[in-house]
C-alpha cells in the first residue's frame, strides 16, 4: 500500500511534465509567445551574397531566445532587397542590402517586431560590388 501512495503521485508528475513538453513543442514556448504557434521563418529567395553589395551590423536590444531572433529576422527580411541574419546569443544581426540601406526603415522594422536597435554600425560597401 505504501508503494502505491508513492507511485501514484510520481506517475501523475511524470504525466503532467510530459504533457507540458508536448504542449510547448506544438504551441511554442519561451519568452515570446508562450501559447502561440512558433513563428515560421521568412526565407529570402535570393541568397546570393554577390547580389547584396551593402552590409549593416546591428545590435538589437530585448531579444532573449531563438523566437525573438526569428521575429526580428522576419521583420527585416520582409523588406524589399534585404537579407538578414540575427544571432540571439549575441544580440547582433547582419543585414545585407541590394541598395543603400535606409537606417530609419531598418529601425522601424525591428521596432515592429517588438525590439529596438541599440547600435547601428556604419554601412559598408563590399569590395567588387
Amino acid at each position: 500500500m505504501k508503494e502505491l501512495l508513492v507511485l501514484v503521485p510520481l506517475a501523475a508528475a511524470v504525466l503532467f511534465a510530459s504533457l507540458t513538453v508536448v504542449r510547448r513543442i506544438r504551441r511554442g514556448g519561451g519568452c515570446c509567445g508562450e501559447h502561440e504557434a512558433p513563428v515560421r521563418r521568412i526565407r529570402v529567395r535570393d541568397r546570393n551574397r554577390s547580389h547584396y553589395p551593402y552590409a549593416v551590423d546591428l545590435t538589437v536590444g530585448g531579444m532573449t531566445c531563438d523566437g525573438c531572433a526569428r521575429k526580428t529576422e522576419n521583420a527585416l527580411n520582409a523588406l524589399d532587397g534585404v537579407w538578414a541574419r540575427v544571432d540571439p546569443a549575441s544580440g547582433r544581426g547582419t543585414v545585407f542590402c541590394k541598395s543603400e540601406p535606409d537606417e530609419k526603415a531598418l529601425r522601424e522594422a525591428v521596432a515592429r517586431a517588438g525590439y529596438v536597435v541599440t547600435e547601428y554600425s556604419s554601412v559598408s560597401r563590399r569590395a567588387g560590388a
